[in-house]
C-alpha cells in the first residue's frame, strides 16, 4: 500500500465530498437535479465539459495505447478537438434552445411519440453505460496499484462513492466538482510535462526523438501494414469527430447553461483546453516507453492503463505518482457522477415517466425513480467491468463514440436541420444505427479474435452511414402517416435558431 498516495487520494475525496455537501443545498428539484437548474455560465461549463472528456479513458487509455503501439495509438488523440468544433458550429445553439432535461427532449420538441422517446432511452443507457464501464475499469486498475486490493473490491467502492455524489449533489454537484477536478487535472498534466520536458532538453519532441533512438523508427511512423488498418484508423476518427454530438452526458451538459450563447462559449473554451491537452498525451505516451519501459508496462496492465502513474513516479517520485493517481481517481468519480445523472434521467424521465406514465408522474416520484434507476444502471456497469478489466479503456471509449455517432447523433442532426425527416425516420434510425453498430463490435476481430466475421474494430466507417441510411429509408417509409412530421419545420428552425428567425423577420419588413 502506497501511504502517501491513499492520503492524497482520501483528501481529494473529501474536498469533493464537501462540494457536494455544499451543492446539495441547491439540488432541490428535477430540474436542479438534472440540468443545475440551468443556471451554470458559459466558463463553468466549459471547464465541465473539459473535465467530462479528460476523463480515465484519455489520460490513461490515449497515454498506455501510445506506449505501447506507438504511432497509432496518436490516432486516439486526434477525434475530440475537431468533434468539439463540430459541436460548436453545428449543434450547442440548437440543442440548448431545444431541449429540457435529456437528448429526448430536444427530439421531442418535433417528434412526440411514446416508442421514441423509449428507444431513445434504450440508446442513451447503452451509451452510457459503456462508458461507466470505461471509467469503472481505469478506477479499478488504479485503486490495485494503489491499495493492492482485488479489482472488485476497488470497483464497488468507486461505484459506492459515485452514488453518493449523484444521490445528494445532482448535476449541480456534478458541475462544481467536474470544474474542480478539471483545473486539478491541467495543472498537474502542466507538471509532470514541465519535468519530461526537463528530462529531454527542453525539447517538446524529445521524448518521440529518445523512443525512436532507443526502439527504432516504427514507433515514431504511422503503421500502414494492411489496408485493413488504415481502414480502421479512418473509421476511429470518424467516430471521435461526429460521436461527441450524440454522447447523452455530454450533450446534456448545454442544458445546463442559462442561454445559447453561453452554450456557444462553453464549446469554445472546452475546445481550446482539448486541443492543448491532447497534444500533450502522445509525449507522455513516449515518455513512458522510455522512462517506464514496455516490459513494466504490460506487467502491470496489459492494456497499458497503468502507463501514466508509472511514468509520473519514475519522473517525479511518490508524490507526483500520489498526486496523479488522486487527481485520476477524482476524474473517474466527476465523469461517473455524469454519466449516472444522464443515465438515470433517461430511464426516469423518458421511459418512466414519458413513455410509460404519458408524463403523469409527480417531480418527487420522478427524483425517486431516477435515484433507484441510477444504482440499477450502476450495479449492470460494474458486473460488466469485472470481465473486461484487461481492455484498453481507450478503445472501450472509442467502441461508445462509434456507437454514438451511428445513433443518436443522425437523429439529432437531422431532427434539427432536414425538413423531410419524420418519427419513423427517427426510430428506424436509432434502432438500425444501434442494431448495426453493436452487432459489428461483437463480430469484430475484439471480441471474436481470429474468428472474427467483421476486420475493423471501430465499425463507425460502416455503422455511420447505415445509421444515416436508415433514418432516410424510415422517412421514406412514414412520410405519409398521419402526425409523423410532427411540429412544422419553419416552427421548430424558429424556436431552434431564434437569432436567424429574428433576422428574417426583420428583412421581410
Amino acid at each position: 500500500m502506497n501511504v502517501l498516495a491513499v492520503v492524497v487520494v482520501a483528501a481529494i475525496v473529501a474536498v469533493t465530498l464537501g462540494i457536494t455537501s455544499y451543492a446539495a443545498r441547491r439540488n432541490r428539484s428535477t430540474d436542479d437535479h438534472y440540468v443545475a437548474g440551468g443556471r451554470v455560465s458559459g466558463w463553468q461549463n466549459g471547464l465541465a465539459l473539459a473535465g467530462d472528456q479528460l476523463s480515465a479513458a484519455s489520460f490513461l487509455g490515449i497515454t498506455g495505447a501510445v506506449a505501447l503501439t506507438g504511432f497509432n495509438g496518436i490516432y486516439l488523440a486526434l477525434g475530440i478537438p475537431i468533434a468539439y468544433l463540430l459541436v460548436l458550429l453545428v449543434i450547442a445553439e440548437p440543442l440548448r434552445n431545444l431541449g429540457r432535461f435529456t437528448l429526448a427532449d430536444a427530439v421531442a420538441a418535433r417528434f412526440d411519440g411514446r416508442l421514441l422517446r423509449g428507444v431513445l432511452a434504450i440508446a442513451s443507457l447503452v451509451l452510457s453505460i459503456v462508458y461507466m464501464v470505461i471509467q469503472f475499469v481505469g478506477a479499478g486498475v488504479l485503486a490495485q496499484l494503489l491499495l493492492g486490493v482485488s479489482f472488485p473490491v476497488a470497483v464497488i467502492v468507486i461505484g459506492v462513492l459515485m452514488t453518493v455524489y449523484t444521490s445528494i449533489g445532482g448535476m449541480v454537484g456534478t458541475t462544481y466538482i467536474q470544474v474542480f477536478k478539471a483545473i486539478l487535472l491541467l495543472a498537474t498534466v502542466l507538471v509532470l510535462l514541465v519535468i519530461v520536458m526537463a528530462r529531454t532538453g527542453w525539447n517538446p519532441l524529445g521524448a518521440m526523438a529518445e523512443a525512436e533512438r532507443t526502439h527504432g523508427a516504427g514507433v515514431v511512423t504511422p503503421s500502414h501494414s494492411s489496408v485493413v488498418t488504415g481502414l480502421n484508423n479512418v473509421s476511429l476518427n470518424l467516430g471521435l469527430a461526429l460521436g461527441i454530438m450524440g454522447l447523452p452526458h455530454v450533450m446534456v451538459r448545454f442544458l445546463t447553461v442559462r442561454d445559447a450563447k453561453a452554450a456557444r462559449s462553453s464549446a469554445q473554451i472546452a475546445m481550446w483546453i482539448f486541443a492543448v491537452f491532447f497534444l500533450l498525451l502522445p509525449i507522455f505516451g513516449y515518455a513512458a516507453l522510455n522512462e517506464v519501459g514496455r516490459d513494466q508496462i504490460l506487467r502491470d496492465n496489459k492494456a497499458g492503463n497503468l502507463a501514466a502513474a508509472r511514468l509520473a513516479e519514475v519522473v517525479g517520485g511518490n508524490l507526483l505518482f500520489a498526486i496523479v493517481v488522486g487527481v485520476v481517481m477524482a476524474t473517474i468519480l466527476a465523469v461517473l457522477a455524469g454519466l449516472s445523472i444522464a443515465s438515470s434521467g433517461a430511464v426516469a424521465h423518458d421511459l418512466y415517466n414519458t413513455a410509460l406514465h404519458r408524463g403523469q408522474m409527480s417531480q418527487r416520484k420522478q427524483l425517486v425513480v431516477s435515484r433507484i434507476s441510477g444504482l440499477g444502471i450502476s450495479v449492470v456497469a460494474i458486473l460488466l467491468a469485472l470481465g473486461l478489466q484487461s481492455w484498453n479503456i481507450a478503445f472501450l471509449a472509442n467502441v461508445a463514440f462509434a456507437i454514438a455517432a451511428s445513433t443518436t447523433m443522425p437523429v439529432l442532426l437531422l431532427t434539427i436541420y432536414w425538413r423531410g425527416f419524420n418519427r419513423v425516420g427517427a426510430t428506424a434510425g436509432l434502432i438500425g444505427g444501434l442494431v448495426v453498430s453493436v452487432g459489428l463490435v461483437l463480430i469484430g476481430p475484439d471480441v471474436l479474435g481470429a474468428g472474427h466475421l467483421f476486420p475493423l474494430s471501430i465499425p463507425a466507417l460502416v455503422s455511420v452511414p447505415a445509421g444515416f441510411l436508415c433514418c432516410w429509408l424510415g422517412s421514406l417509409a412514414g412520410r405519409n402517416r398521419q402526425g409523423a412530421r410532427g411540429v412544422p419545420y419553419d416552427e421548430l428552425a424558429a424556436r431552434a435558431f431564434p437569432g436567424r428567425a429574428r433576422e428574417a423577420a426583420a428583412t421581410a419588413r
